[in-house]
């Protein structure tokens, strides 16, 4: 017998707000869910590893808060949230058969329809959340943002589900309809917070919000030392293309909506009665969509003095980015 909890997938604007929405019955609107669970962000990093190319990080959604969590919290929408220290795979089954679909954490290179090389970063490191929505003897069917669930056999969910070490083994389970009013004006608040202070409480805030849109435009424009993109990405056309090809993913396609996640913000900002902070976002967006088009159209063999052209083009897309959110918080923090 197929046990499946619900029958409305695909991806919509943005993945995890899509995952959510569907899970809850779709009476909430995606804008809404991506809204409450903190909608935009600022996180940027790169990673060195031994015999390859630097992997450049941006997150542009909200971060590092888990966003299934957030949203059902401001939704008002009550459920469990439990870990063990063997997956549980029974308890999945159970909560399905009771009409409640599961999300979890996996590493998403244990997804057969991902695999490794989609993902530059070592396996298990980037936490994946999914939804189980349905079952049938040992395959499970998991909503990932197609417009129909993928098949997986239990024993390789499973091994998925136990690769993210941080994330291993959770189960997020709604349990019920929502029991207040959604939370719009705290989500803005926090959202604000995270863009304009400290993110962790650590020196790793100079990464996040507007000081690591700061950090991020300064280092496209150092020439001179080791943390500047011209050494760290013009060592080779590899590198060049692997550092391009990585910023137009991160701005228009992973862990984002397209353009940063700033025109699905702006919606939400319409919605909450914000329409002047919405258009600063929205034009936002365009210079993030502008950026990514940059580093999806460049050439990786690019000469020294291109590259310079090319790096300086991108800061300044950053820079003007960073001044409309700025308007758009100083317009936010006023109520």
């Amino acid at each position: 017998m197929t046990v499946l909890v619900y029958e409305d997938f695909g991806a919509g604007r943005h993945r995890e707000s899509s995952l959510i929405r569907h899970a809850l019955g779709s009476v909430h609107d995606e804008v809404l869910v991506a809204g409450l669970a903190g909608g935009i962000g600022f996180m940027y990093f790169v990673f060195e590893y031994a015999g390859r190319p630097p992997v450049a990080t941006i997150v542009a959604q909200a971060h590092p808060h888990p966003w299934v969590q957030t949203a059902l919290g401001r939704l008002h929408v009550p459920y469990l949230a439990t870990t063990s220290a063997k997956p549980r795979l029974n308890r999945v089954c159970g909560a399905l058969d009771a009409g409640l679909p599961v999300f979890c954490v996996v590493d998403r290179s244990g997804l057969p329809w991902h695999g490794a090389a989609e993902s530059p970063e070592p396996a298990s490191v980037d936490p994946y959340t999914v939804v189980v929505a349905g079952y049938e003897g040992d395959t499970f069917y998991v909503e990932d943002g197609a417009d129909t669930p993928y098949a997986i056999g239990r024993e390789e969910f499973g091994a998925a589900w136990s690769a993210h070490r941080k994330g291993r083994h959770q189960m997020i389970v709604p349990t019920g309809p929502p029991d207040g009013e959604p939370d719009l004006d705290e989500a803005i608040a926090t959202t604000l917070a995270r863009l304009t202070g400290p993110v962790l409480g650590n020196h790793f805030d100079a990464n996040f919000g507007f000081c690591g849109m700061e950090k991020f435009a300064a280092q496209l424009r150092d020439t001179r030392t080791e943390t500047g993109w011209e050494q760290r990405f013009g060592a080779s056309p590899e590198a060049l293309g692997a550092g391009m090809r990585r910023l137009h993913s991160c701005l228009e396609e992973q862990w984002t909506a397209p353009g940063a996640t700033r025109p699905l913000y702006a919606d939400f900002l319409d919605l909450a009665g914000k329409p002047e902070a919405a258009e600063l976002f929205r034009d936002s967006g365009r210079q993030w969509s502008s950026l990514a088009e940059l580093a999806r159209t460049a050439d990786p063999a690019a000469d020294e003095a291109d590259r310079r052209v090319l790096f300086d083009a991108c800061a300044d897309r950053v820079d003007g980015a960073l001044a409309l959110e700025r308007q758009a918080a100083e317009i936010l923090s006023k109520g």
